[in-house]
């Protein structure tokens, strides 16, 4: 008989909001996805990226994504920008009126009949000209708006365009309806209906949806950058965004060989090497973002530490330069936190938002290990002393690595338990560490045979479970693999959450990656949603997840599983939620022991083939369904290949 025996003596309280979202600019997921800019290359800043392992270049490549209409003379300025932290503009001469140029824009506009769409750009001419901007789809125009431009000074214009027809893989076409000379920047194209003026509605509302505890953001490897100079730096994601400095995203060069791998010395390029962050959503907007989906901020912060993966440059720790990391950290607290009388809360009042953003939390590094030449122990050492010292209530997030199988994931713990048993005796409180980040992308046979794996762990220093999900041997971590997202993979993943629920009084924050993924640009997968310039939707992995964020109680009670196949957890409060999970082929009766389940239930079922997926063309064959039922005799019946929740 298969049985799940429930022991309500061995209850564990569940952090509220343990499971959340990661968010890290990969796979074009935020400009050409969340972003809801249409435009690529707005501000014609673009950069070429290649290089080799630790020895990365860029070169200007102003007029990427801009095509020449006609006629018309395209020339790059940097005389008198609008703004010198971005100093490249579009210097525009026609002789033929009608000639310009257009944005190839990822791929293509895509407008929706009878939406609005606000488009601006900076624009100064010695002699006015009319220029007219449109979207066009072979040939014929589907939106349209004419400004007139004059005057010698760069001044911003804004017009509407409302589209008269549904496009997919249009073209933003820019035409000088006059001979003439303009310079062009700035260049924006926005749907109407962005959430907040900035983010694409539908992403916005699946990441709503999930009802996240908390939102790791920006990343990821991109903290670190591939170079120090590449690294993500807060402070110039802020402000007007004219003044926002843009940047070469750390996944333009994904693939690069390492050192010592074949080929690791010839000069590496992608498809992606354009690969850019405009910072159109920086630090503000993020907080913005976390504050509308009604998750807790998480920002993560370098700590001088390049890619370990892709570099070995760093800062030394007794370099002058490392107090400017530590201080970026203490002036991002106070620019979440900061009364408007501080220098960093008036900066966000000024943004917008005078009111503090409450963030408690905060990443020190992203997936550091110790190595001979890199400390990342006494790196975090340092953060901690500084922080705790201005901010003694702030929760402190560590990193045990890129993985939960090698040695350096337990030297990690090892060192993290040893400073934080001191910090206990020294001060009889556990502050060192509050969690520590694991990350752990691996096949699904592994997630079903370590289902237990947080069983035996210390209580006394919480786990981030930051990075995780099931990766199919043969179809993950490929360019663009939709393929990866099967059911498959999914099922593990819910099994797996099995014990992480159980184990809840440890593991208080739960966060799949990556989160989005735009077809056609993905540098990873699996994803937990993937989009294109229309439309998007979320994988088996996004409802398991979604499962589990909103069926989740107050408390997670011990379980053992009688059953080959079997993966079962509990939690109870105001409702009751028995998650099960069948991976075998075969329906199963299974009893339930020591836990009252009889009675009107609500059951909710995810049971499918293990090669189903969703996909742009049926992008709900595979979602919960919903029916009630009534549950005699204590059992229950789980269907082959199924993850279900009993909700009583």
């Amino acid at each position: 008989m298969n049985r799940i025996i429930i022991d309500p003596q061995h209850a564990v309280p569940v952090t509220p909001g343990m499971i959340g979202l990661f968010f890290e600019d990969i796979n074009y997921n935020l400009d050409g996805g969340l972003y809801a800019q249409l435009l690529e290359n707005r501000s014609f800043e673009s950069l070429r990226c290649y290089g080799t392992w630790d020895n990365y270049k860029t070169e200007a490549d102003p007029l990427f994504a801009w095509t020449r209409l006609s006629d018309a003379e395209l020339t790059v300025g940097t005389e008198d920008p609008v703004a010198e932290e971005n100093p490249h503009y579009l210097k525009v001469k026609v002789q033929t009126p009608g000639a310009g140029f257009s944005n190839r824009a990822y791929d293509g506009v895509t407008l929706k009949k009878d939406a609005s769409y606000r488009v601006s750009f900076y624009a100064r001419s010695a002699e006015p000209v009319l220029v007219r901007l449109r979207v066009v789809e072979g040939g014929i125009p589907a939106a349209e708006t004419r400004i007139l431009v004059h005057g010698a000074e760069w001044k911003q214009y804004v017009g509407m365009m409302s589209a008269q027809m549904d496009i997919v893989g249009g073209n933003f076409t820019v035409e000088l309806l006059q001979a003439g000379s303009v310079d062009f920047d700035w260049f924006s194209l926005m749907p109407e209906d962005a959430v907040l003026g900035i983010f694409r509605k539908d992403l916005f509302e699946k990441l709503k949806d999930l009802k996240p505890g908390f939102m790791r953001f920006p990343g990821g490897c991109i903290i670190e950058g591939n170079n120090l100079a590449n690294r993500y730096q807060w402070k110039k994601t802020i402000g007007p965004q004219e003044h926002r400095v843009y940047n070469w995203n750390r996944w333009a060069v994904h693939g690069v060989p390492h050192k010592g791998e074949p080929e690791w010395e010839y000069t590496f390029e992608s498809q992606y090497s354009h690969y850019g962050q405009t910072y159109g959503v920086g630090y503000y907007e993020y907080f913005l973002l976390c504050e509308a989906i009604g998750a807790k901020p998480l920002p993560v912060l370098s700590v001088g530490l390049a890619c370990q993966y892709q570099s070995t440059e760093l800062v030394p720790i007794d370099a002058p330069e490392f107090q400017e990391f530590i201080q970026d950290a203490l002036d991002l607290i106070e620019f979440a936190n900061g009364d408007v009388t501080t220098v960093w809360g008036a900066k966000r009042a000024a943004m917008g938002h005078p009111e503090p953003f409450g963030m408690d939390r905060i990443g020190i590094g992203n997936e550091q290990w110790q190595t001979e030449f890199q400390d990342f122990y006494e790196r975090y050492e340092a953060f901690e002393k500084a922080i705790h010292a201005a901010y003694p209530e702030m929760k402190l997030i560590g990193s045990a690595g890129p993985d939960v199988i090698t040695p350096r994931h337990v030297s990690a713990w090892n060192w993290i338990r040893r400073r934080a048993f001191e910090r206990i005796a020294e001060t009889g409180a556990q502050d060192f560490t509050y969690a520590v980040d694991e990350h752990y992308y691996v096949p699904p046979r592994w997630l079903y045979d370590n289902v237990h794996f947080y069983d035996e762990y210390p209580r006394e220093v919480k786990v981030f479970a930051g990075e995780y999900a099931a990766h199919i041997d043969g179809l993950a971590r490929r360019f663009n693999s939709e393929e990866a997202n099967r059911f498959e993979g999914a099922l593990a993943e819910a099994a797996f959450l099995t014990g992480v629920e159980r184990n809840a009084d440890v593991v208080v924050m739960a966060s799949y990656a990556p989160l989005i993924a735009r077809a056609g640009w993905a540098q990873w997968s699996p994803d937990l949603i993937w989009c294109n310039g229309s439309t998007s939707y979320g994988t088996p992995s996004y409802y398991v997840q979604k499962l589990y964020s909103l069926y989740m109680a107050e408390q997670s009670l011990g379980v053992a599983v009688e059953g080959e196949g079997l993966f079962a957890s509990v939690t109870t409060g105001t409702h009751t939620f028995l998650k099960v999970v069948n991976n075998t082929a075969e329906e199963k009766m299974v009893e339930i022991g020591g836990f009252d389940m009889n009675g009107a239930v609500e059951r909710v079922e995810m049971a499918y083939a293990p090669t189903d997926r969703n996909s742009f063309t049926e992008p709900e064959k595979v979602i919960p369904v919903h029916t009630l039922e009534s549950i005699t005799e204590n059992r229950i019946t789980v269907r082959p290949h199924s993850f279900t929740i009993f909700c009583k």
